[in-house]
């Protein structure tokens, strides 16, 4: 996955990703979240023609207007960080 610019993002397919418990790999879970994005409206996708293919993803007006709401979210994520490690690392 390649971020690039505000709200722009490219993904080529990796098989080398490892499997989830639940079987599905990470880039399939991947792709299960982007097209839900699609559906909700919050981002485009556009493919490039190319061998494997090469798809970009945008982030729309409206995933943009989830910025102010989700920024609390991340100021939580980022203080609480290192007791989240900890708390994965005896699981």
């Amino acid at each position: 996955m390649i971020i690039s610019g505000r709200g722009s993002v490219s993904y080529q397919a990796d098989a080398t990703l490892p499997r989830r418990a639940s079987g599905r790999s990470g880039g399939q879970m991947l792709s299960v979240t982007l097209q839900n994005l699609m559906r909700d409206g919050l981002v485009t996708r556009r493919v490039e023609p190319t061998v494997p293919p090469r798809v970009h993803y945008r982030i729309t007006e409206l995933g943009l207007s989830l910025e102010v709401a989700l920024a609390g979210v991340r100021a939580w994520a980022e203080e609480h960080m290192a007791e989240v490690d900890r708390a994965n690392e005896l699981s």
